[in-house]
């Protein structure tokens, strides 16, 4: 594997411990409540931006455990676990009791790692709204899959605003949580699973960054298996298109696009969020298919501090794109941003607001010319209704 430089190393343990390694299993005591409370109480619940596709949103969640494998953080649990949640187009807009953002222990998990421990924030992140309805009809027909895994030590939730975008436009987006990899997962049986594995990164100064991009590619696998194989695991499995499959991801789970294409030929296209790749190309370069370099302009430009993104770009010989946003941080390509904004820290350079709908733009522009055939003039060079992207073409 390939050797980072002290640069971009730094920064990687910086981004992985920003919001939710405070949350691992082993973590220190919290600070006292009068140093970690938000000093100004938000109205109420945090609200993700509306969805912008023409179809109503549904909501299903999946425990899948693939006992074939050992979990690689926690060898002695039984088989390695995962929470899926899937976000479809609905049959129609329709009222319906909303479905839950996160349970109240893994938003307060995650919101310790800010530090808030207001309960008050804690349950509004928890009862966002989501604009998606659980287990509705599906919209006639057969849609594009997309997976998504989040950045190493964020739930699955935090690309919810993302999710439902996705499906809003005509996607099936299936957003995992891999076992003992975030800041905390809830899973049948009353459990919360921790980050485990951030503990065991942290210790090695991530030098073993391919463990988890390669138990991801294998997650990946399984649940590819279990959605469009003989017996899916979903009552609406009928929905997907198998045909046309796509992966993206934030941060690690971006990088981990790279071998879990190069593992699954039914992957057509990849997209990674501002992720330092720890995998090389295969030789075939992933066969042609195309990928979407997606990242801050600061740290992932060509030459920038990131070198992983200059090797990996000459390795992939399909069609490519490699934008970066100016004024994005890490983890403006979730919902974090959002997030932090209603706990009552400001925005950054990139408001919030603004953020989300670049990364909706851009990953659905990829998605529907790649997957749908359907030509995006957003992806030929610079938008004038998206001057914070800039396009690199080393």
């Amino acid at each position: 594997m390939r050797k980072l430089t002290r640069a971009a190393t730094a920064a990687l343990l910086a981004c992985a411990v920003t919001l939710p390694a405070a949350a691992t299993a082993t973590a220190a005591p919290a600070p006292p409540p009068a140093a970690t409370t938000t000093p100004d109480r938000p109205a109420g619940r945090l609200s993700l931006p509306a969805p912008t596709g023409p179809y109503g949103v549904g909501r299903s969640v999946l425990h899948l455990v693939d006992r074939s494998r050992t979990d690689p953080w926690v060898p002695e649990a039984d088989g390695r676990e995962l929470m899926v949640t899937l976000h479809y187009p609905a049959a129609r807009h329709r009222p319906g009791r909303p479905a839950p953002y996160a349970t109240r222990e893994e938003a307060r998990l995650l919101l310790r790692g800010v530090p808030v421990e207001d309960p008050v924030v804690t349950r509004q992140v928890a009862e966002a709204r989501t604009h998606s309805v659980p287990d509705v009809r599906p919209a006639p027909g057969r849609h594009p899959l997309v997976v998504l895994s989040p950045g190493f030590g964020m739930p699955r939730f935090t690309l919810t605003a993302l999710a439902t975008d996705l499906a809003s436009r005509g996607y099936v987006v299936a957003s995992v949580d891999h076992a003992y990899e975030s800041s905390g997962t809830a899973v049948p049986g009353g459990r919360t699973l921790t980050c485990v594995a951030c503990t065991v990164m942290e210790e090695n100064e991530w030098t073993k960054g391919h463990l988890v991009t390669g138990a991801r590619a294998a997650d990946t696998r399984f649940l590819l298996d279990r959605l469009t194989g003989p017996r899916p695991a979903w009552r609406y499995a009928s929905a997907i298109d198998a045909t046309r499959v796509g992966m993206a991801g934030h941060s690690v789970g971006g990088a981990s696009a790279v071998p879990a294409m190069a593992a699954d030929r039914r992957i057509d296209a990849g997209v990674n969020m501002d992720g330092t790749f720890w995998d090389a190309p295969p030789a075939d370069g992933l066969g042609g298919r195309p990928f979407l370099f997606l990242g801050t302009d600061e740290f992932h430009r060509p030459g920038g501090g990131d070198t992983s993104w200059d090797t990996t770009w000459a390795g992939v010989r399909g069609e490519k794109h490699w934008l970066t946003v100016g004024g994005a941080g890490h983890l403006d390509f979730s919902d974090a941003p959002l997030i932090l904004r209603h706990a009552g820290r400001p925005d950054g350079p990139l408001p919030a607001g603004r953020a989300v709908s670049v990364t909706r733009a851009y990953v659905a522009a990829f998605f529907d010319e790649h997957l749908r055939g359907r030509d995006q003039p957003l992806l030929d060079g610079p938008d004038a209704a998206h001057p914070e992207v800039r396009f690199h073409r080393p």
